[in-house]
């Protein structure tokens, strides 16, 4: 599900050249990030109770012909597949730990409050953000209003593993997160997932709100949040577009950590990681 940038600014040409032969010392230590490329056992659990309930058998394999998962260059008119062709999880299972429930947090910047699109009272917003051509060039959700409402539906109409929110600060709605479980995401064949890995993907609506280290003030908030209202998961990771600047800095200064380079079928990304066990000292 993965949009054209996890955009806490924009303004970079995406027409500039990408490095392509990473530096392998740029990695950092973790070899456990770059180097493990196994699905977790939750996703494996997961596919495998899809097929037998479907009637297939699970060491068959998946049809490539079948549909692609979000992200991976099929479905919509930006090249993203329905969330639904993820495998689904059981029914009635709260993959997020409730976000509705996360409550209003408290930034150096005001009071921000997480909530779920309303698509008539949020859509008209939301697409003109979109609409702003330094944001198109990475999220490719630009156009009619249409556009942006199957976006969001998709993510409505799946099972939980993924959350659309407008940020409201200090009583105005100023941004769109997604929250997604990044080891339930088509992302989790990219990057070493780990079970109940959060994934966030961030949108700074108005240009006046860029390029002052806002983004970065309410990602760690948002970041810290899920680490506090989500005990099992043990990372917050993002992906932004290594082109966006910009964003992978402000993911930095949230106390994110670079880990990788990661070829995704519809960008070369950053793999930003915000670990538990390091929150108090990044």
């Amino acid at each position: 599900m993965a949009p054209q940038d996890a955009s806490t600014d924009a303004g970079i040409d995406p027409a500039a050249p990408v490095r392509t032969d990473p530096d392998p010392g740029a990695l950092g230590g973790d070899s456990e990030d770059t180097l493990d490329l196994r699905l977790p056992a939750e996703l494996l659990a997961l596919i495998a109770a899809t097929e037998t309930a479907a009637g297939t058998d699970p060491a068959a394999g998946t049809d490539p012909a079948a549909g692609t998962a979000p992200g991976d260059g099929g479905g919509g008119p930006d090249g993203r597949a329905p969330i639904q062709s993820v495998p689904a999880a059981p029914l009635g299972d709260d993959l997020l730990d409730r976000v509705v429930d996360w409550g209003p947090i408290t930034t150096s910047a005001g009071v921000l409050q997480l909530v779920p699109v309303g698509l008539e009272r949020d859509l008209p917003l939301i697409s003109h953000w979109m609409n702003d051509p330094a944001v198109a060039a990475f999220w490719g959700l630009a156009g009619p209003p249409g556009v942006v409402e199957q976006h969001v539906r998709s993510q409505f109409e799946g099972d939980g593993r993924s959350v659309p929110c407008v940020g409201v600060l200090d009583g105005t709605p100023m941004s769109y997160w997604e929250i997604y479980r990044a080891d339930l995401d088509s992302l989790a064949r990219h990057y070493p997932a780990r079970p109940h890995d959060t994934g966030i993907h961030l949108l700074i609506g108005d240009v006046v709100n860029r390029g002052r280290g806002l983004g970065s003030t309410l990602l760690r908030a948002v970041a810290d949040r899920a680490l506090d209202r989500r005990p099992a998961c043990a990372r917050v990771i993002a992906e932004p577009d290594l082109r966006n600047t910009p964003s992978v800095a402000a993911f930095l200064s949230a106390g994110f950590r670079f880990c990788a380079e990661v070829d995704l079928p519809d960008k070369r990304a950053a793999l930003m990681v915000r670990d538990r066990a390091l929150r108090d000292v990044l």
